[in-house]
């Protein structure tokens, strides 16, 4: 069982707390994010009242080289089907310094500037997302070529940031990955929670806890959000995992394994 972490001292370090502060005033959104250890994932969605036939379904890949040194580079591609809505795709570039991004890029309508913070630590990325020209299912599958799911500026972004010798077409596919999307508002907290469940092939999950807020009232919403998980119950002081890195590290193992 989950128990409330009454004083789990400063989630973020003085030092990553100034890092943060300086990027706030450059950045679109902010994501405050927490990850449930798998042994308390029951408890916490019960204590929270997840109903997961209330989620949303989706199917996510990503795309790599099989030792991974697109993300090695700070570059995240993938594609996206989400059950009764349209495909989207995004190339993302992650870390990043705000300023540091072309005026042009920044001026894109399909990008989106963010902080994700969680326990521990932060990071800033860039996201271009776009909607696919072609069926994804026909891009994964081979019979439509990978750049396609890709819009002219995604593509184009691609090319800037890939190393040398890396084309979309020649990514290998790395997933899929099920995911169970939940939004609501819960009793007792007075803003959208989103819940995501990832499921993993190897039959691990990761439950993801997340709220997004606008980069003025952060710590605000951070505060918030902490008193009120901690109230329920939940592990604040839990090691935390990120969603990419663990499918992308998963993938890279199996496409090494049947080489």
């Amino acid at each position: 069982m989950a128990t409330a972490t009454t004083d789990p001292g400063p989630l973020l370090s003085e030092n990553d707390r100034a890092g943060m502060a300086a990027l706030l005033v450059d950045v679109d959104s902010v994501e405050l994010k927490l990850t449930v250890p798998e042994g308390d994932q029951r408890s916490t969605v019960a204590a929270l009242g997840l109903d997961p036939l209330q989620a949303e379904i989706r199917q996510v890949f990503f795309f790599d080289t099989p030792d991974l040194i697109l993300n090695t580079s700070g570059l995240v591609v993938r594609a996206r089907r989400t059950q009764k809505k349209g495909d989207d795709s995004i190339v993302k570039l992650r870390p990043v310094v705000p300023t540091d991004l072309p005026k042009r890029l920044r001026r894109s309508r399909g990008l989106g500037v963010e902080v994700d913070a969680m326990p521990g630590g932060f990071v800033c990325s860039a996201s271009l997302k776009g909607a696919p020209s072609t069926d994804i299912l026909q891009g994964v599958s081979g019979k439509r070529p990978l750049r396609k799911l890709f819009s002219k500026e995604q593509r184009a972004l691609f090319s800037e940031h890939a190393p040398d010798g890396i084309e979309l077409d020649g990514l290998a596919v790395l997933g899929p990955i099920f995911v169970l999307k939940l939004r609501y508002t819960p009793k007792g907290f007075d803003r959208r929670l989103v819940a995501e469940m990832w499921l993993y092939p190897d039959n691990t999950r990761i439950l993801e806890l997340s709220t997004k807020c606008a980069p003025s009232e952060a710590w605000d919403v951070a505060a918030e959000a902490r008193a009120f998980l901690a109230g329920k119950g939940v592990d604040l002081l839990g090691e935390q995992q990120t969603k990419t890195r663990t499918a992308l590290q998963f993938f890279s193992r199996e496409l090494g394994e049947g080489a």
